[in-house]
């Protein structure tokens, strides 16, 4: 088979892999349907534990009560497909990897998925709770407290996506290690510089509360300790290819 057609071959397969993934979500998004506005009410239920009595959401666009829980339902049926979608991911690229690339990578993706749903887990059942109690706290008298449906939204995936790549540390800093790009004892001295980064991280995608700033840039130190210490016992991999035993390891020739 001439270059050519190895790389049409190619490309029908990452068509046929994103397909799949693609039917996974739309299925599941249908399934959930029916339940989209109790998904939105999941997600707000931090918000409105905190509001004061008689407090309420609002909706400042028309379509916004139908279009805002259907995002919610569609995003929850991507994370509910998440496992199938790496996994056709991981099918297209595993036959291009040697044996030790594949010992290496399905483990992280999978640490990572799980990471990421502990981060976006820790943002909703610690941060917010925290966060919008302080807020209410802090409402001047006589202001009625209350946000829009779809900022919420926003507010809550920028959330969400911030705490979920946060937890993602430890894999970065093995990754790092594992690849030879840095070394641990790089890895610690550059402390003081890392500590600061949180913090302006914190600032940059909280809100702009010291409480939130610290629920974000702790963590994140210590997933950047935890990702030094994890290195130590992943080590780091072979320099190159010729490194590698010279009956080959078990490895499988690049296609």
């Amino acid at each position: 088979m001439n270059t050519q057609e190895t790389f049409i071959s190619h490309l029908v397969e990452l068509r046929t892999r994103l397909i799949r993934a693609l039917l996974a979500v739309v299925v599941i998004f249908v399934c959930l349907f029916p339940w989209a506005k109790d998904l939105y009410s999941l997600l707000a239920n931090p918000l409105l534990a905190s509001l004061p009595q008689g407090g309420q959401m609002i909706a400042t666009d028309v379509v916004g009560v139908f279009v805002v829980p259907m995002k919610v339902a569609f995003l929850v049926a991507f994370l509910i497909a998440l496992p199938y979608v790496l996994y056709q991911m991981w099918a297209f690229v595993a036959p291009g990897l040697y044996a030790h690339e594949k010992r290496l990578v399905l483990p992280l993706v999978i640490a990572s998925s799980v990471l990421f749903f502990i981060g976006m887990s820790f943002a909703y059942f610690l941060v917010f709770p925290v966060v919008f109690k302080f807020m209410a706290s802090i409402a001047p008298e006589g202001v009625a407290w209350m946000t829009d449906i779809e900022k919420y939204l926003a507010f809550a995936l920028t959330t969400f996506v911030a705490f979920g790549v946060t937890f993602e540390v430890p894999v970065v800093v093995i990754v790092l290690v594992r690849a030879r790009l840095v070394s641990i004892e790089k890895l610690k001295e550059a402390r003081p510089y890392v500590i600061v980064g949180a913090f302006v991280v914190g600032a940059i995608f909280t809100p702009p509360d010291v409480i939130s700033q610290l629920l974000l840039a702790v963590p994140l130190c210590l997933l950047y300790e935890l990702g030094i210490f994890l290195s130590r016992f992943v080590g780091t991999g072979p320099k190159s290819d010729a490194d590698l035993p010279a009956d080959g390891g078990g490895e499988e020739p690049r296609t």
